[in-house]
C-alpha cells in the first residue's frame, strides 16, 4: 500500500464527521487520541477524482509545518487515515479551535485541493491545582460568611471538558462556592460558615476537589491546611486587572517581560505581598519565570513566534496570612524575520527528453516561509541564460517549464539554481540547486570526418590488405551514437563490389578480398554507409575512390623478331653498307604502364661485336662501321629488351643478318637454319626422299604447282623481314610476302633464285611503297605445306629437303 504521511498514531476510539466540501476545500472533524489507521474520510470520493489516476498523477499530501505526519492517504482507495497520535493540547494548547490544514497535490495537470481537519477535544486530562497543598491562615475574628479565594485548578482540556465546579469535603466551618472570572476561569471560594475559635481548634485540614464536565468526569484534589490566627482583614490588590506585554521572538534569556504589582492595606506580616503563578500551560512554564518578591516576569526559554504568538498567564498575589488575589498577564510575541524561505522539490521529470517542446512542465517547486505578514512574502526565480523558467502556479507552488528547444549534444545537463528572497528587513534568502539531465534522442546522423576518401593500392595485392579506414562520428549517446559501417551495393568491372572489398562494421577499415590487376582496370569507386543504432536509425554515405597503382609484373613482349619457335628471322645487308645504315629493328611492347613500360634495347651477343649497334630506346639496328670483305657473311645478333621497373624484367630475341649483294652467294638455307645442329642425313632420309620424289611427288607437284600459281603467290620457306614488290621479280622468281618492323623508307626488295638445291638471296635496292602490315610478315614452318602435300610423318630434316624439292619443281615449271 502506498501512503503519504502527516502525523503520530494514538490508541483510543474516535468519532469522525464529514462536515462539507465547498469552494474546492474539504473540511473534516476528528476527535483527538484516535487509533492509528482510523479512517477520517475518502478524499477521492468527496472530490470526485478518478481513483485509478491517483498514482499516475502522483497524488500526495503537502502539509504545513505544524501538521506534518498526522495523517496518511491510501492512493489505491483514497481513504484519509490517522498516521500517529493526535494530541489536541500539544498541538493547540488552550486555543478554542484546533485545525490542521494540508493540501492534496496532483500533477499532470497541477491541481491543488485544500483539506482542513478539525481536532475535537476529549476529556483526556484531569484538573490539576498549582500545588497539591496550600496553607491558609485565618484570624479567629473572621466573621461568618468571610470568603477566601483558592487558586484555580488547571485542566488542559477546553470547553465542557475543562474545570466546571469545585466540591469541598464536608466540614462544619467552611463551605465552597464556584466562581468565574471575567476571563471565564472557574475558581473556588471558601466561605466561613461557622466562626473560628483558635482556642478550640488551631489547625484543620480541608479537601477541595475540582471537577471537569467531561464524560467520564475527571477530578483533581487540593489539600488546604488552615491555621487560625488573629485578624487579617485586607487582601492584596493588583494595580491592573489585566497586564499586557509585547516580546520579540528570539529574545535572549533573562529578558525582562513585565512587572506585576499588588498592594495590601494591612501592616506588618499581613501587608507583605508575594507573587506566584496560578494558572499557566506547561509550555508557558518552560518559557517564563516570576520573581515572588518583585513580581518581575523574565524569559527562561527560547521564544519562537512560529511556536506560539501569544501566551496568557494567571498570577496570584498573597499576603503573609493567606489572603490572595489574582490577575492576568497577556504576552504577545512579535515576529522577526528569522526564517529563510524553504524551497522543496515536489516533482521532477529527470531526465528530460531533448525533443520536448518549449513550454513543457518538467518540475513542481514549493516555497514556504513560516514567518508572518511581510516577512512571509517572497520572490522566487532562477538564473538567466538557461532554457527554463519558473511560472507561479497555485499558492506557493511554481511550475518549472522549458522555454526553448533542448539539445543534449550541446548541453547534456543543467544545474538550475532556485533562489527565494523574502521581503523582511533585512531580507533573507535561500538557494536550492537541482540538476536536470537531458536524455538523448536519435536526432543526429553519423558524419564522416572527410567528404571523400582515396586509397592507392598496388596491383597483385594480397587478399585482406587494408586499403584505408573511414571514420564517422555521431554526437548522440549510447546506441544512438554507435556507428556501424557497411558497403552500399554496386558493381566494379561488372562484378558486385562485395566481391572486391569488405568493410569492418565496427572500425570502418576497408580491406581487399581478392587481387587487383592494373591491366584490367585502374580505379573504381565504392560507397560506404555509416548507420547508427537509433530508432529509427539515421545514416550518411561517403565516396571511397580506389586507385590501383602499377607493379612491374609484365615481361616485355617482342613482336618482331619472334623470340621463340621453329621459325627464324633473316635480314639482308648489302656488302657496301656504310656505317650508320639501318638494317633492322626490334619491336617490343610491355603490358605495364609508366616507367614500368619504358623499354630499352641492348645487344648482348653478336657474331661480330663491333659491326652492329642498336638504339637504346627505339630498337633500330644499324651498322657501326662500313662493311668490309673480311666480315662474316652470316651474322647472328641476340638482343635483350628490358623495362624500367623495379626490379627490371627482360626478354631476348635472335636475329640473323646476311651480308651479300648476290643471292647466289647465300649459303644453303638448311645449313643456315640448322647451323648449330650436328645431325646428318641418314640412310633412312635418303631412301625416303628418293621414294617420294620418284613415285609420288613428280605428278602431284606438277598438278598442284599449276593450280597454285594461278590462284595465289608462292610463300617463302623462311621468315623474311622485307616486303618484295612484284614489279621487281624476274619472270622465273617467286614472290616473298611479308614485312618487318622497319619504316617503309628502310624496307628492301629481295629475290629468290631457282636453280640450285637451296635458294639464294640477292640484294637489289630500297623502296618505300607497298609496305605490308606487320601481321603479314612471313613466318613459315614445315607444317604450312600440309595443305599441299598432306600430313607427312617424316623428320624435320626430311621436311626441309622436301620443301627445297618442291620449290625447285615450282620454279622450273
Amino acid at each position: 500500500m502506498e501512503k503519504i504521511h502527516c502525523g503520530f498514531y494514538g490508541s483510543i476510539l474516535f468519532f469522525i464527521i464529514l462536515l462539507h466540501f465547498t469552494n474546492g476545500e474539504l473540511d473534516y472533524s476528528i476527535q483527538e487520541e484516535v487509533k492509528h489507521g482510523s479512517i477520517i474520510g475518502n478524499v477521492v470520493k468527496d472530490l470526485g477524482i478518478d481513483v485509478g489516476r491517483m498514482i499516475a498523477r502522483k497524488a500526495r499530501i503537502q502539509t504545513e509545518r505544524n501538521s506534518r505526519g498526522y495523517c496518511e492517504m491510501n492512493l489505491r482507495t483514497g481513504d484519509l487515515t490517522v498516521a500517529k497520535r493526535i494530541d489536541r493540547e500539544e498541538l493547540c494548547g488552550e486555543k478554542a479551535s484546533c485545525v490542521l490544514k494540508f493540501d492534496l497535490l496532483l500533477e499532470s495537470p497541477l491541481e491543488l485541493h485544500r483539506i482542513s481537519l478539525k481536532i475535537d477535544d476529549i476529556n483526556d486530562n484531569i484538573p490539576l491545582f498549582p500545588k497539591d497543598t496550600i496553607k491558609l491562615e485565618i484570624t479567629e475574628s473572621a466573621d461568618k460568611g468571610a470568603r477566601y479565594r483558592v487558586n484555580a485548578a488547571h485542566d488542559a482540556d477546553i470547553g465542557q471538558n475543562g474545570v466546571q465546579s469545585y466540591i469541598l469535603r464536608e466540614n462544619k466551618h467552611f463551605i465552597s462556592n464556584t466562581q468565574t472570572t471575567s476571563a471565564g476561569i472557574k475558581y473556588a471560594e471558601l466561605v466561613l460558615n461557622q466562626e473560628l475559635d483558635r482556642e478550640e481548634q488551631q489547625d484543620m485540614k480541608l479537601l477541595l476537589t475540582a471537577l471537569d464536565g467531561g464524560s467520564p468526569q475527571r477530578s483533581g484534589t487540593l489539600t488546604i491546611d488552615v491555621t487560625v490566627l488573629d485578624a487579617n482583614d485586607n487582601a492584596p490588590v493588583f494595580s491592573q486587572a489585566v497586564y499586557e506585554a509585547s516580546l520579540p521572538e528570539n529574545s535572549p534569556l533573562k529578558t525582562h517581560v513585565i512587572t506585576v504589582c499588588a498592594s495590601d492595606a494591612d501592616e506588618g506580616v499581613n501587608g507583605e505581598v508575594t507573587y506566584e503563578f496560578n494558572k499557566m500551560s506547561d509550555k508557558s512554564r518552560k518559557l517564563f519565570s516570576l520573581d515572588q518578591k518583585t513580581g518581575d516576569v523574565t524569559v527562561i526559554g527560547d521564544i519562537d513566534f512560529e511556536e506560539g504568538s501569544k501566551y496568557e498567564i494567571y498570577l496570584e498575589a498573597k499576603d503573609g496570612y493567606g489572603l490572595s488575589t489574582d490577575t492576568k498577564v497577556v504576552i504577545s510575541i512579535t515576529d522577526n524575520n528569522d526564517n529563510v524561505p524553504i524551497i522543496s522539490l515536489q516533482s521532477l521529470t529527470n531526465p528530460v527528453p531533448e525533443d520536448v517542446s518549449p513550454g513543457t512542465e518538467v518540475g513542481i517547486i514549493n516555497v514556504e516561509d513560516i514567518d508572518s505578514d511581510q516577512n512571509q512574502q517572497f520572490r522566487c526565480f532562477i538564473q538567466q541564460n538557461i532554457p527554463f523558467k519558473l511560472i507561479p502556479s497555485i499558492k506557493k507552488y511554481y511550475s518549472l517549464v522549458t522555454t526553448d528547444k533542448l539539445d543534449r549534444e550541446l548541453m547534456p545537463h543543467y544545474n538550475i539554481t532556485i533562489t527565494a528572497i523574502d521581503e523582511g528587513s533585512p531580507p533573507l534568502s535561500s538557494f536550492k540547486t537541482i540538476q536536470v539531465s537531458i536524455s538523448d534522442v536519435n536526432d543526429n546522423p553519423p558524419v564522416f570526418e572527410e567528404q571523400s576518401y582515396s586509397s592507392y593500392v598496388p596491383e597483385n595485392n594480397k587478399p585482406g590488405h587494408s586499403l584505408c579506414s573511414v571514420k564517422a562520428h555521431d554526437p548522440d549517446w549510447r546506441q544512438n551514437g554507435t556507428v556501424i559501417y557497411s558497403l552500399l551495393p554496386g558493381e566494379v568491372n561488372g562484378a558486385p563490389v562485395s566481391s572486391y572489398l569488405s568493410v569492418n562494421g565496427d572500425t570502418g577499415v576497408i580491406q581487399s578480398i581478392r587481387l587487383f590487376d592494373y591491366e584490367q582496370f585502374r580505379s573504381f569507386k565504392v560507397y560506404v554507409m555509416a548507420r547508427d543504432n537509433g530508432s529509427p536509425p539515421l545514416s550518411s554515405n561517403v565516396t571511397v575512390s580506389v586507385f590501383i597503382t602499377d607493379v612491374n609484373d609484365n615481361t616485355p613482349q617482342i613482336l618482331y623478331p619472334a623470340p621463340e619457335g621453329n621459325s627464324f628471322m633473316t635480314e639482308l645487308v648489302p656488302k657496301d653498307a656504310q656505317g650508320g645504315t639501318l638494317v633492322s629493328k626490334v619491336i617490343a611492347v610491355d603490358g605495364d604502364s609508366g616507367q614500368n613500360a619504358w623499354l630499352s634495347y641492348q645487344i648482348i651477343k653478336s657474331t661480330d661485336p663491333g659491326l652492329f649497334k642498336i638504339d637504346l630506346h627505339s630498337g633500330e639496328i644499324r651498322t657501326q662501321r662500313d662493311i668490309s670483305d673480311s666480315d662474316n657473311m652470316k651474322q647472328n645478333i641476340v638482343v635483350a629488351v628490358k623495362d624500367n621497373g623495379q626490379p627490371s624484367l627482360s626478354a631476348t630475341c635472335s636475329m640473323f643478318l646476311l651480308i651479300s649483294d648476290n643471292l647466289a652467294e647465300v649459303p644453303e638455307l638448311k645449313d643456315m637454319a640448322y647451323e648449330d645442329s650436328s645431325s646428318k642425313l641418314t640412310s633412312y632420309l635418303i631412301i625416303a626422299l628418293v621414294s617420294v620424289s620418284t613415285f609420288f611427288l613428280t605428278f602431284i607437284i606438277i598438278i598442284l604447282g599449276l593450280r597454285f600459281c594461278r590462284r595465289r603467290k608462292p610463300r617463302l620457306l623462311f621468315d623474311g623481314a622485307v616486303a618484295i614488290p612484284s614489279s621487281y621479280l624476274p619472270p622465273n622468281y617467286t614472290d616473298v610476302d611479308g614485312t618487318g618492323t622497319l619504316r617503309s623508307t628502310y624496307n628492301y626488295d629481295a629475290y629468290l633464285t631457282t636453280g640450285s638445291r637451296t635458294s639464294d638471296f640477292k640484294f637489289v635496292t630500297t623502296y618505300n611503297d607497298n609496305t605490308l602490315p606487320v601481321d603479314q610478315t612471313l613466318r613459315k614452318n614445315a607444317t604450312d605445306f600440309e595443305e599441299v602435300f598432306g600430313n607427312l610423318d617424316v623428320s624435320p630434316e626430311v621436311g626441309i629437303l622436301a620443301e627445297q624439292i618442291v620449290i625447285k619443281h615450282l620454279c622450273f615449271n
